[in-house]
């Protein structure tokens, strides 16, 4: 009877064990709403990447999403590990002096205030054959080191070695936060070897950089970079006066507060039996040691318990059941030996059973869980009445299909970075490769309002209604995530900002592209405020959201900022929204959205093709910054060759140039009523197109036109608006309204 209970102890200790294993959550590394990670590095707290997830301003590390995979920087220096126990490390540049070209040299310098170069993990070495190497403060620090390279000739190097023959070696001083390197020679370079031109020094982490004699030829050396270890803490106190301020001190829960070498500021540890990151609420989480460590006797019950742990020996035996204790022992060497060998089989399989039973629940629970939330999304996001709308299936095309949010993860590699397309302000566009290998576009919206569900579904399916060459094809959603997810056909070759003002792209547009993408651009904005069955006023017309197929057919995409206008209404009132530069100023001012916002936008990416030039260039003069503004004022002047992209200008388009000029500006006029509409728009465009392929209808210029071939153009460019009128509403625009030009969509 004794030993059943002995058993049914062990077992119910077994399942305390688990329960506890399976609640013990992933230890924390950032605050909660705050990226833990920048390409291959992790970003713990203290330290993050803007606002309230760094704990100061000196812990803030700047993630250049312009690498790939992104890199971290602390200042101008790259980060390649952060560590909660104090140190980080960066990488450092090479100084060189290279004695028989001219001004080819480069010290580098350190400065980071509140970080110091660890003394005992770092060493500053130099390598030459005619070097003396400086460090010394840079920022107030008095304190000097280096070391002196020599050798006759490389052969008496030894690879390995800087004892002084061709490579040196010194310690760094304690409290090091700044230093500068100098290069000098011992005999102002008279004893300078052919093979080797340059002298280099560097401080590196010890052990990453191992001498060679290779290292002295040539100058490929110059762009070597090293890790450096640096040495971080919180604040200047010591541990007794953080402690005092409650609201700041950074050691939370399970933790313990270590000062610093020289007491000025303090470190947090996790207490022994924990591990995580101390500094986070609930960051030092419990370890288990009876799954880590193999710390119990064989025939001992591990019990793992806050911050510790019990070994527990089973009925009959006696000892603490710890290895590096007393262990299990029967108290009478009579008893049977193969008792302990049944009990400890039984335990074996029945802790197997039970373990192997409630990972099964927990995964059935979770995938329940996980079912719940998605058809709780699918109903708040409209999926029941997208289904009644899609039953019906009038005028909507067959291809439209609503999605599975694990069709879409399968399809982006559970959303990697690497399957990126683009970023913006209304989200996050994907490349997705679904089961049938259809390459799509997913785009992962930023969380909009949930009162809005109805009208989203509406413009859901207008949008499905669209089937026009000219515009991006939706071809399906999936509501059954937070925010909706939209699946559009995907476009191989980039946006037309990328092939008009990208500087390393291969080939430029020629004016009759550039004309024909303007062309269908114009009747696919005419067929969105006209033809569709409710208008659409896309609202963000830019170069950007333009994409290009490899035949460089346009497709208007991006109608994340699109709306809906009702047929008994000509215009709405909306928060404004869009990209400085093509925003129409008539909107800016009064919130009033009309189709003519859409035209203005048109027309300054007339004047983008025309020009070649951006629509906002800070290499330009204060007053022609923005280009509808330097574009106009240019046309008074009868100046508008100056500004035409001189790659496509030529004598047999001029002309036809002109007249797009002239459309353009119409299109910009600071009083919508005063614009044409789109459809005017496109019949002007196809017209010129007509015009260029039948060269004989020339013939028909009237005089007016042969005078404005002339360079005699009308100041008011036939539509009343001088360009001095015109500076003064874009001056009351910039002088009412603050814009952040990076990243603005």
């Amino acid at each position: 009877m004794g030993s059943i209970r002995s058993v049914v102890l062990m077992q119910l200790m077994i399942l305390l064990n688990v329960i506890l294993t399976v609640k013990a959550s992933t230890p924390a590394v950032a605050k909660p709403g705050c990226r833990s990670r920048c390409g291959d590095v992790i970003i713990p707290y203290p330290f993050g990447t803007g606002g309230d997830c760094n704990i100061t301003a000196d812990f803030f590390i700047n993630c250049n999403t312009s690498f790939i995979p992104h890199k971290p920087f602390l200042g101008d220096f790259e980060v390649i590990n952060i560590s909660t126990d104090g140190q980080l490390r960066t990488l450092s540049n090479t100084s060189y002096d290279c004695y028989n070209t001219p001004w080819n040299r480069l010290f580098y310098y350190f400065l980071l205030s509140e970080f110091s170069i660890n003394n005992t993990k770092n060493k500053f070495t130099a390598i030459g054959c005619d070097t003396v190497a400086i460090m010394q403060d840079f920022d107030g620090q008095r304190y000097a080191t280096g070391c002196l390279s020599l050798c006759n000739n490389i052969t008496d190097v030894s690879n390995g070695s800087c004892s002084g023959v061709g490579c040196c070696q010194t310690s760094i001083p304690k409290d090091v936060r700044s230093y500068n390197i100098s290069l000098l020679s011992t005999a102002n370079h008279t004893y300078v070897l052919p093979e080797n031109p340059c002298s280099y020094a560097f401080v590196a982490e010890i052990d990453s950089y191992t001498f060679s004699a290779s290292d002295l030829r040539g100058f490929e050396f110059k762009s070597r970079q090293f890790p450096i270890i640096l040495d971080w803490k919180i604040g200047h106190n010591s541990c007794n006066e953080a402690n005092m301020d409650v609201d700041n001190f950074a050691c939370k829960e399970h933790s313990k507060c270590v000062d610093s070498e020289n007491n000025s500021g303090y470190l947090c540890k996790c207490l022994e039996g924990y591990e995580g990151n101390p500094y986070l609420p609930n960051g030092c989480q419990d370890i288990n040691e009876c799954e880590s460590m193999s710390l119990c006797n064989g025939t001992a019950i591990c019990t793992n318990l806050p911050g510790t742990y019990n070994c527990s020996c089973p009925g009959g035996y006696e000892g603490d059941g710890k290895k590096s204790g007393t262990g299990c022992s029967l108290p009478n060497k009579d008893q049977s030996k193969t008792s302990p060998l049944i009990a400890a089989l039984g335990v074996a399989i029945g802790f197997l059973g039970l373990l192997l039973g409630i990972v099964l629940w927990c995964w059935m629970l979770r995938q329940r869980q996980i079912s719940k939330l998605r058809e709780a999304n699918f109903q708040q996001n409209g999926g029941i009445l997208l289904r009644e709308q899609l039953s019906k299936r009038q005028g909507y095309r067959e291809d439209v299909k609503v999605f599975t949010a694990e069709e879409l993860e399968k399809a982006t590699n559970n959303y990697n970075e690497s399957r990126i397309l683009g970023q913006g302000g209304q989200g996050t566009v994907y490349k997705g490769i679904l089961a049938d290998n259809q390459i799509v576009a997913i785009k992962k919206s930023i969380i909009g309002d949930p009162s809005q569900v109805e009208q989203f579904i509406n413009e859901i399916m207008v949008l499905y209604k669209i089937n026009h060459r000219n515009v991006v094809k939706l071809l399906g959603c999936c509501l059954e995530t937070q925010v909706p997810l939209l699946v559009y056909e995907y476009i191989t070759n980039r946006t037309l900002f990328h092939h008009l003002h990208n500087d390393d792209a291969t080939s430029y547009l020629s004016w009759e592209t550039r004309l024909r993408i303007a062309t269908e651009t114009a009747e696919a904005l005419s067929y969105l405020h006209s033809a569709a069955s409710i208008p659409i006023i896309h609202r963000d017309i830019k170069l950007a959201n333009i994409l290009l197929d490899d035949n460089y057919t346009p497709k208007v995409s991006d109608f994340g900022a699109s709306r809906l206008i009702p047929s008994d209404e000509a215009q709405i009132t909306t928060i404004v929204q869009g990209t400085f530069g093509y925003l129409d100023p008539e909107y800016m001012l009064s919130s009033l959205l009309t189709e003519k916002s859409d035209v203005y936008s048109y027309g300054v990416v007339l004047m983008e093709l025309l020009t070649g030039q951006k629509v906002v260039c800070f290499k330009r003069p204060e007053e022609n910054r923005v280009l509808p503004l330097y574009f106009t004022s240019l046309m008074k002047e009868d100046r508008l060759l100056d500004i035409l992209d001189p790659r496509v200008l030529n004598d047999e388009n001029v002309e036809q140039l002109m007249e797009v000029a002239i459309l353009a500006r119409r299109c910009v006029r600071v009083k919508g009523e005063e614009r044409p509409t789109m459809k005017e728009v496109a019949h002007e465009l196809a017209g010129l197109q007509a015009i260029a392929k039948h060269p004989w209808s020339k013939s028909n210029l009237v005089s007016e036109e042969s005078e404005y071939l002339l360079g005699k153009f009308p100041s008011t460019y036939d539509d009343g608006v001088t360009s001095s009128s015109i500076g003064m509403g874009y001056d009351s625009i910039n002088n009412k309204i603050t814009f952040e030009l990076e990243g603005a969509r």
